[in-house]
């Protein structure tokens, strides 16, 4: 018998998906005008431009993996968001506060914070 995925990790699936694309879009298509209203200096614009693609490229895994039903259809998924959003809320921890990032910086910070504990702890409650 498969164990279900349940709501609270589809809930952040769905979440996921949605910030990821709003964000994702943003930075992949209009880097510029990220940077302008967030006063964050555009010096190489295809560096987010990639660091968009990567963000749709997980949000779609998000969007995939509402779809299942399955923990085991989703568990790789589930692992892959740990690393991505644990790694980059470390490395936008770091910009902030040993590289002078603006202060729009904190809401990445956080927003991939919340994505690594979140993932963490369903994680950790379906395996």
């Amino acid at each position: 018998m498969s164990v279900e995925v349940g709501k609270g990790l589809k809930a952040t699936f769905l979440v996921h998906f949605v910030v990821a694309a709003a964000f994702g879009l943003v930075f992949m298509l209009t880097p510029e005008l990220f940077g302008s209203l967030a006063d964050w200096p555009m010096q190489e614009p295809a560096v987010y431009r990639l660091v968009g693609a990567a963000m749709l490229g997980y949000g779609a895994s998000s969007w995939f993996s509402l779809k299942r039903s399955s923990w085991a259809e989703v568990r790789i998924v589930v692992l892959a968001e740990i690393v991505w959003t644990g790694l980059g809320a470390l490395v936008m921890l770091w910009g902030m506060l040993y590289a002078a990032l603006p202060p729009f910086g904190w809401v990445n910070t956080c927003i991939l914070a919340a994505f690594a504990v979140a993932f963490t702890v369903f994680y950790l409650k379906q395996r």
